[in-house]
């Protein structure tokens, strides 16, 4: 299939192209989206058959387990990252971001601090003031054109009064992908200040040539006891719209805890998405992930080309995610100057940098995740908002 037919998504209830004009003040009719974290393009075309048999069956009433998937997950994870799990760890949400509420609530109480290493996924630190918790920021180091670990400082930042760390693998918005010694590391300082370690990791299936991914469970197999793992094919797949993902606990009381949660909560899965999750963890589905990368790469270097030309902007190399990291500091211009030209001048709908936490000012975060043309249009139109800086 083709990563680059253009596909009008306005008027479709698209967060990204119907919610750009209320949030961030561009037009649909004359602007790009490219802030939140979904694409442009259909998915892999063996999702699309799932559904296509489902709608064919034509009955969806109640349905009985799914052992299908949870195989599917415990296949992808073994063949694409290298991760023995056993299908019976795993557990289902609504999405990462409901996961990330149902472990606060689980495993913390209002008031409790929880530990976040920023710039970091806005989304976290949102869920933990939505459930009345304490976020505990521990910013990461910027070393050159890369973060970096600083748990000594990060050591210095905490009281006693933490419970959970959320961390973020690969790293989102920067596109880092962390060193086996560095997640044990972080699983270490977890185990040393007693917190419940919750990893992040929905974007591991989006990682570029010369760069490997490890998941914290394999990094830090000693940890397993204190970890839970988020992942979802939303991100990879481009179906967060089904808003299923998985949570996979290695340990069997707190997989209990979560359980007991769920069924609390009278939650399952909704059947159309495990079918089409089961299809999309499939070997059909890895080759679809492959040429996205390779689209993907590609869209990365076009950007990064452009971008990088214009005096004082510098995007990060990425080494995982679609999502670029731009660092507007060289310009000495203050970020609402930026943020006007962004949006006034290139009509450009973009994530800013200051919504991810303490190390988030001076940046600003582009979707990668579309058509080329529509980032060449983008690199033309950043050239031109900033022209009077060539």
């Amino acid at each position: 299939m083709s990563f680059d037919k253009i596909i009008d998504r306005r008027g479709t209830h698209s967060s990204k192209w119907d919610k750009m004009e209320k949030l961030f003040g561009v037009s649909p009719d004359d602007g790009l989206a490219m802030w939140t974290a979904d694409s442009d393009y259909p998915t892999a075309p063996c999702v699309i058959d799932a559904v296509k048999r489902a709608a064919d069956h034509g009955v969806f009433g109640y349905s009985w387990e799914y052992p299908e998937y949870r195989n599917a997950v415990a296949w992808w994870m073994k063949t694409r990252h290298g991760w023995e799990v056993d299908p019976e760890w795993v557990l289902t949400s609504q999405g990462l971001g409901n996961s990330i509420a149902l472990c606060l609530n689980v495993w913390s109480e209002p008031g409790d601090g929880v530990v976040i290493f920023t710039p970091v996924y806005h989304e976290f630190a949102i869920k933990v003031r939505k459930n009345n918790r304490q976020v505990v920021e521990c910013p990461l180091a910027l070393n050159g054109d890369r973060y970096e670990l600083d748990l000594d400082d990060a050591q210095s930042r905490l009281t006693g009064n933490e419970k959970v760390l959320l961390w973020c693998s690969p790293q989102n918005p920067s596109g880092r992908v962390w060193t086996e010694d560095e997640l044990r590391a972080v699983a270490a300082f977890a185990d040393r200040n007693g917190l419940l370690l919750v990893a992040d990791e929905i974007h591991h299936d989006l990682v570029y040539p010369g760069n490997t991914f490890v998941p914290m469970a394999v990094a830090a197999p000693d940890a397993v006891s204190r970890m839970v793992t988020l992942t979802a094919a939303s991100k990879t797949f481009n179906i967060a719209g089904q808003r299923t993902g998985n949570m996979i606990i290695p340990d069997d009381r707190l997989r209990a805890d979560m359980y007991s949660q769920l069924n609390k909560l009278d939650y399952a899965p909704g059947m159309i998405a495990v079918a089409m999750i089961t299809a999309a963890y499939s070997p059909d589905g890895a080759k679809w992930v492959d040429e996205q990368i390779a689209h993907l790469a590609r869209n990365k270097a076009l950007f990064d080309e452009g971008i990088n030309s214009i005096p004082g902007l510098s995007s990060m190399p990425l080494q995982a995610t679609y999502l670029a990291w731009v660092d507007f500091s060289g310009t000495g211009m203050s970020h609402d100057e930026v943020t006007a030209r962004i949006r006034d001048d290139a009509k450009i709908a973009v994530n800013p940098g200051p919504a991810f936490g303490t190390g988030g000012d001076g940046f600003q975060r582009f979707n990668l995740a579309t058509q080329g043309a529509r980032v060449e249009e983008a690199v033309a139109r950043m050239k031109r908002a900033f022209s009077d800086l060539q």
